[in-house]
């Protein structure tokens, strides 16, 4: 790790390389984020750190400023929830450029904005708040492939095994994302933006690094499908020689999501939902054609294909001394089955709907005053001056 470090604060010179954080208030008090801001403050190579803070009053973002303070980089906060960047966000929305809804795609976007305001790093690195076993040779892994200058690539993706306590997690991965890929494979032969996404190990992780005209370039949902439409524009403006993946951890854990069989606008039911609207979304793009019978026949080919992975998962867990629950897990795929269902009906009944962010060179465009306006507004509150009210 020591010698990739070393390289890495070598090329950060000629390079300089950015950090983002998003995460919610919540994350501050618990014990992942305490340990990534501990390891992080041992990084030299990074240029800045930028923290996307959601779901905080006045009181809690002076907190997190005083929390974060302990990190020697330069950092700033993007409290989303504060009058300056809600004015600039309602101004975004008149304009019809503006994130629809709130989550962690709104949050990614606008941090992606003001990493391009100030206009000094090269490359963006992003990984969640919610690591449990967070160590920093992850982000050197992470960031080594895009800041390499002898490599090409474009955009890095992280991906890692998911075991821990002796029982195998990922769920939304291994029992609907692989089997769902895999069904749509058999269904739609030859579809390249498919093979394309079951060539990553992980697609859905949230660490990746890309250059900055990625960043400016890239159309992102602003709900749970982030992850697969981060990949899907990324396939779309660059070659796949471009395009990388690497093992970035040995052991990962983070929080679970409940599956949240009775509300589906929560926990892995909403999570599940969003993530195949995205897909289905990105494949139409690509020139697929659905109806509701093609519906039909993804359901059932998924849910067989997701019974025999649970097989394999029985197999591999014996076979290295870990716990299975038969039950649990298809409990998950009946619930992913409608997940797929409910997905599959919002699409055929909205069609023309588009969960997407614009692309940060279109809204520049539209306002080519905006990052300047980002960029004021991130200033001043983080300044030692009163966030109470906007100036």
């Amino acid at each position: 790790m020591e010698s990739l470090e070393e390289e890495l604060l070598l090329f950060s010179q000629t390079s300089p390389i950015t950090l983002l954080l998003p995460c919610l208030f919540s994350e501050l008090e618990g014990p992942a984020l305490d340990n990534i801001i501990d390891e992080l403050s041992q990084v030299k190579y990074l240029d800045q750190i930028i923290i996307g803070l959601d779901r905080a009053s006045e009181e809690q973002f002076n907190y997190a400023k005083k929390y974060f303070a302990r990190l020697p980089q330069k950092h700033k906060i993007l409290w989303n929830d504060g009058p300056r960047l809600q004015a600039v966000h309602h101004l975004l929305t008149e304009e019809e450029l503006a994130p629809r809804e709130r989550g962690k795609g709104y949050n990614v976007w606008y941090c992606m904005g003001y990493f391009l305001s100030c206009g000094t790093s090269q490359i963006l690195a992003l990984h969640d708040c919610d690591i449990v076993t967070y160590k920093r040779d992850l982000l050197a892994k992470l960031l080594y492939p895009v800041a390499n200058p002898a490599f090409q690539f474009k955009f890095c993706k992280g991906y890692y095994y998911r075991q821990a306590n002796k029982r195998l997690h990922g769920r939304v991965m291994r029992l609907l994302v692989s089997p769902l890929v895999r069904s749509l494979k058999k269904i739609f032969q030859d579809n390249t933006f498919l093979d394309y996404l079951d060539s990553f190990r992980y697609p859905l992780s949230g660490e990746f690094s890309m250059s900055v005209d990625v960043v400016n370039t890239i159309r992102i949902p602003y709900d749970w499908g982030l992850e697969i439409g981060v990949l899907y524009d990324v396939y779309r403006n660059y070659h796949f020689n471009k395009i990388c993946q690497v093992d970035i951890a040995n052991a990962y854990e983070h929080k679970h999501q409940n599956l949240s069989v009775e509300d589906r606008e929560q926990g892995l039911s909403k999570m599940s939902t969003d993530i195949c609207k995205a897909l289905f979304r990105k494949m139409a793009a690509s020139g697929q054609v659905f109806s509701q019978e093609i519906f039909r026949t993804i359901k059932a080919t998924y849910y067989r294909t997701a019974l025999d992975y649970v097989e394999r998962y029985h197999s591999d867990a014996v076979m290295n001394g870990l716990t299975l629950d038969r039950h649990s897990e298809e409990s998950a795929i009946e619930l992913f089955s409608q997940s797929i269902v409910h997905a599959g009906n919002a699409f055929l009944q909205n069609p023309q709907m588009t969960p997407l962010i614009p692309s940060w060179n279109r809204v520049i465009s539209a306002d080519s005053d905006i990052l300047r306006k980002i960029h004021e507004a991130v200033e001043v509150d983080n300044s030692e001056k009163s966030v109470a009210s906007v100036v």
